[in-house]
């Protein structure tokens, strides 16, 4: 018995020991394996990796260079200055154990990926070749501590991606091609000690950074304006030249407002060397120079200090008492274009002005939309310029001489809303004027009609319709709309009988990469997310160069999701609408993503979602389409006729590929925009590089569309 016992022991040890050997040997997770093995291949397979391997292989058991594991996982990925090309692929995201990703010093090109490891704490892409913006997924990094991108081509705005950030204590942004504003969530880098954006575009003011911890500051070469706040001349390491800011000090603070608080002095040191070979003096004179007497200086600014806040007081009396009479006489305040607190003369003050003066699309001060709305209801405390300055007030006066009193002959179209027409004005310009049927608003929806062109004003967006102006006097409600003039997608793929309008295959994908990108903006750039509620060909106008334009954004605030919407909104949009909506009336992005899929479906098959006069199981395009996807002769029978066979084969295939991934029929199985636009675009690419190759017999006609002028389009 003795004996049995102890074999039974010793057999239990040994299959102990059998079956935790792979986790002695740091078997690595299996998805850290395949987004390692798509990096890999991405960056062209090099040498300089030793140990990594396209397939199969392990990680943490076989020590790929610049690879560190902690057990399964792989917390870390560094490999600078290996000379490695290529781009970084796209399962980079799968990455959830990794902390560090150092790719720096490297050629690596092309877009930063959208998606990435979630729970870096530190990311180091600096001295590449990338370009593109800023991946939204940034914001979700909560844990990042660390981000370093200088020495790339990363351009358009920063972006307002940093709110979550609270942890980042170094960024660097500098030798880059960023322009616009700086981001009003950078006030919520409440640890952040570095901060380097040199020789970039970027413009306005530098007030946003006035009450963060910077020890490191370095913003020389810039074009930003206005006073540098007096807090940053607490910093230690503040390089600041080659931009227009205002000469002098700074302009004291408004009467009666506590002093901001000051940083201690640490005796004007502030040009110190940077980090990363980045940040040393800057070549413009006096780019780290300021205040150098310590003695005089103070003093003066004391007293002249003093003299200013005296002044504002007087200032502020007399204003106050002319306050005063200025109240007793309302009428005159109408008589001169101010508008009256609460009520609606602030859209309707410039009734009073010429025709000539209300077209010249000067824009009207915010206040004088934001009057009609409930004091305290905007939850907006952030400061700096109002989206809404860009857009004009018009008067319905003028709407109706720029469009002869809404006449058949400018009507352009019309939805569930109400109509648009063109409008011409005596300035030249031609613009779109959505006219909204007052009987397709409730009094709730009009009153939610202030803070809808609020929120419509902010869509910035190269593939989305820019909101021009508003118009709210005498009950009416209309949008002006920058104007497309090629027409409708709709009208291209159903109604074109001229043979020169016929879309390219090339064509149709760049208006799905375009509209996709469009998408992408609304539910992660923007937030809160915007779900449009209305997808749908006949809202992607094409303008001469057959880039898509998205019309309707952010018009959902105007159409709740009632019972009264879904009976008039369907009659339209049926075909489009994705299961979910059909069954309970709720609308969410990805139901947005399924209309999506189903434009593309009219892109490839060139048919309406729904045609009656078709043969009854090809009626509705989805369940005609769908089952055939993945079917490659039945895929070719179903392409649209008009194309005439001139199209890539293989980009055909993965053109479906992604459609059938649209439309599935539950919500939480289709991909974000983000996933679809990264497709679209590796689609163009894989085309551009087959296209490029001579005697190529992968299944392009003769005379094939020029896919690389496509691809610089974008």
């Amino acid at each position: 018995m003795g004996l049995n016992r102890v074999d039974s022991v010793s057999a239990f040890v040994a299959f102990a020991i059998f079956v935790t050997l792979p986790i002695v040997l740091a078997t690595t997770d299996a998805s850290d394996v395949q987004a390692l093995q798509v990096l890999y291949t991405s960056l062209n397979s090099p040498s300089q990796l030793t140990g990594w391997k396209s397939s199969g292989g392990d990680p943490c058991g076989e020590s790929w260079k610049g690879i560190t594991c902690e057990g399964s996982g792989v917390v870390a990925v560094v490999v600078p200055g290996l000379g490695l090309s290529g781009t970084m692929g796209y399962m980079l995201s799968d990455l959830l154990s990794l902390r560090t990703l150092d790719l720096s010093d490297n050629n690596v090109h092309d877009s930063i990926p959208y998606q990435l490891p979630p729970n870096l704490t530190s990311l180091n892409l600096a001295t590449n070749n990338l370009s593109g913006n800023l991946p939204y997924s940034i914001s979700n990094m909560v844990a990042l501590n660390y981000l370093n991108l200088s020495h790339n081509s990363i351009s358009q705005s920063i972006g307002d991606i940093f709110a979550k950030l609270q942890g980042l204590a170094v960024l660097d942004l500098s030798f880059n091609n960023f322009s616009g504003d700086l981001p009003n969530s950078f006030s919520s880098l409440s640890n952040l000690s570095t901060l380097y954006m040199r020789n970039n575009q970027l413009t306005g003011s530098v007030n946003i950074l006035a009450n963060l911890p910077l020890t490191n500051l370095n913003i020389a070469d810039n074009h930003f304006s206005g006073w540098i706040p007096q807090e940053l001349n607490s910093i230690p390491n503040f390089i600041y030249g080659g931009n227009s800011f205002d000469n002098g000090p700074a302009p004291p603070p408004p009467p009666y407002s506590s002093p901001p608080p000051r940083r201690s002095h640490n005796n004007g040191n502030h040009s110190g060397p940077g980090t990363h070979g980045t940040q040393g003096p800057s070549s413009h004179p006096g780019s780290g120079n300021k205040k150098n007497g310590l003695n005089t200086g103070p003093v003066v600014g004391i007293i002249l200090g003093s003299v200013l806040v005296v002044l504002c007081l007087l200032l502020a009396i007399v204003f106050w008492l002319r306050k005063g009479k200025v109240g007793k006489h309302s009428s005159a305040r109408a008589s001169i274009g101010i508008p009256s607190a609460g009520t609606d003369k602030g859209l309707q003050s410039q009734r009073v002005k010429s025709m000539a003066v209300v077209t010249d699309l000067k824009p009207s001060p915010p206040e004088k939309l934001m009057g009609e709305r409930v004091p305290g209801s905007s939850g907006s405390g952030k400061r700096g310029k109002s989206p809404i300055t860009t857009a004009t007030s018009y008067t319905i006066a003028s709407l109706q001489t720029a469009t002869n009193s809404f006449s058949q002959e400018c009507l352009v179209g019309e939805g569930s809303l109400g109509r648009v027409y063109r409008g011409e004005f005596p300035n030249g310009k031609v613009l779109a004027i959505k006219k909204i049927d007052s009987a397709a608003l409730s009094l709730q929806e009009e009153d939610n009609f202030p803070e809808a062109v609020l929120n419509i004003s902010r869509l910035r967006h190269q593939n989305i319709t820019t909101l021009v102006g508003y118009c709210a006097e005498h009950g009416q409600r209309l949008l002006v709309y920058e104007y497309i003039g090629n027409g409708t997608l709709h009208d291209m793929l159903h109604f074109s009988e001229d043979s020169s309008k016929m879309l390219s295959w090339n064509a149709r994908v760049k208006v799905a990469l375009g509209t996709a990108r469009a998408l992408e903006y609304l539910h992660e750039v923007c937030l809160p997310s915007v779900v449009h509620r209305n997808f749908k060909s006949a809202n992607i106008l094409l303008d001469e160069e057959l880039n898509p334009h998205l019309s309707d954004c952010g018009l959902a605030a105007l159409t709740p999701n009632t019972e009264r919407q879904i009976s008039t909104q369907m009659i339209g949009s049926f075909g489009y609408s994705a299961p979910e909506f059909a069954m309970s009336g709720m609308y969410t992005v990805k139901s947005d993503v399924y209309s999506f899929g189903v434009v593309m479906l009219e892109l490839l098959t060139g048919r309406k979602p729904l045609d009656s006069l078709r043969v009854r199981p090809e009626q509705s395009l989805v369940r005609w389409a769908t089952p055939q996807l993945h079917d490659i002769d039945a895929l070719a029978k179903m392409v649209d006729p008009v194309l005439n066979g001139m199209y890539p084969a293989k980009s055909l295939s993965r053109f479906a590929d992604i459609i059938a991934l649209c439309v599935q029929v539950e919500p939480e199985f289709r991909p974000p925009m983000s996933e679809v636009v990264q497709a679209l675009v590796r689609l163009m690419q894989r085309a551009s590089v087959v296209k490029r190759r001579s005697s190529d017999e992968s299944g392009f006609m003769h005379r094939m569309p020029d896919y690389e002028a496509v691809e610089m389009s974008f």
